[in-house]
């Protein structure tokens, strides 16, 4: 939910947070992310091994990146995301601070907190920043919503128990209720 501040925000405030306190900032509004819990954390932890393994057993060159893991989709210093999950495959993108510029996968792990923003801010965020493919992972509807932008198709819903095969790459596929098993 965002701070209840009606100032624009930058980077700048993000980066002068204390640690341990995390914030994202979509068009200078601050939203405040809460500690996330032991599930979302494992499926972060499932689908970034997953993700990293497969791309490693076939020489890709992509990388993913779980959070925190800084992504500037914008020219300016008014938007800052942390996804869940961001595989780059554009290695001119990567900085030491983080990716500049859209990721080409994007997973988000819904929680009460963050639905509302992931379901709507940022899926029209990534949409329109040239993300190719990303995913909401929610764990409390189990059921995984896909959108492949890069498609122009309509999300896809999929329960936890069935494969879902990760548009970027084709031949890798994903269950997400084998990792809650």
């Amino acid at each position: 939910m965002p701070l209840p501040k009606s100032d624009t925000y930058t980077t700048d405030y993000i980066y002068s947070l204390p640690d341990g306190q995390r914030a994202e900032l979509i068009d200078g509004v601050v939203y405040d992310m809460a500690p996330p819990n032991r599930i979302h954390q494992k499926l972060i932890s499932k689908l970034n091994y997953t993700i990293a393994d497969y791309i490693d057993k076939h020489n890709g060159s992509c990388e993913v990146y779980p959070a925190p893991f800084a992504v500037f989709l914008n020219e300016d210093d008014k938007t800052y995301v942390e996804p869940d999950i961001s595989v780059i495959c554009d290695k001119s993108k990567l900085t030491e601070a983080g990716c500049n510029g859209a990721p080409d996968f994007i997973i988000e792990v819904a929680s009460p907190g963050s639905r509302k923003l992931d379901y709507g801010k940022k899926m029209i965020l990534y949409s329109d920043a040239g993300v190719r493919e990303y995913w909401i992972v929610d764990p409390s509807r189990e059921r995984t919503t896909v959108y492949r932008f890069d498609e122009d198709a309509a999300p896809i819903l999929f329960p936890f128990d069935q494969g879902i095969t990760v548009g970027i790459y084709g031949d890798l596929q994903i269950n997400i209720a084998e990792f809650l098993e």
